[in-house]
């Protein structure tokens, strides 16, 4: 294996929440109106220190969609998913942008996502945008 750059971010970062590798800015926020297993989950024009899995396609609450999971560059935790292909037109805006989900990531001040007992959402994606 090779040597691991990873990107200090600076302002407001979102983190991993397993070993705090930064990965990404609040100011990337696109939308913060995103749904996954686990709960809430936030749209990002921009993430970091991240390596894509296996692209493939799914079924969204939004229609079909070609993703990959993407992972924690330090520790391989899952943090969300990068959107690669929309095949709804409504959806383009989502191309080449990511998600993270609450739940795997640490807030701008230190803080975690609790996932309730209650979240049960069939499929992942945007409710409303």
């Amino acid at each position: 294996m090779g040597r691991l750059f990873v990107l200090t971010l600076e302002g407001k970062i979102y983190s991993c929440k397993h070993c705090g590798t930064h990965l990404a800015l609040s100011e990337s926020i696109v939308s913060k109106s995103f749904h996954c297993r686990h709960g809430k989950a936030y749209l990002f024009s921009k993430v970091v220190n991240v390596t894509s899995g296996e692209i493939e396609n799914r079924i969204m609450m939004t229609g079909m969609h070609t993703v990959a999971d993407i992972f924690c560059v330090c520790c391989g935790s899952i943090v969300g998913w990068k959107y690669e292909t929309a095949h709804e037109k409504s959806q383009k805006y989502k191309e080449g942008k990511s998600v993270l989900e609450r739940f795997k990531i640490s807030g701008p001040d230190g803080s975690h996502y609790w996932a309730s007992h209650e979240t049960h959402v069939a499929g992942s994606d945007a409710d409303d945008v």
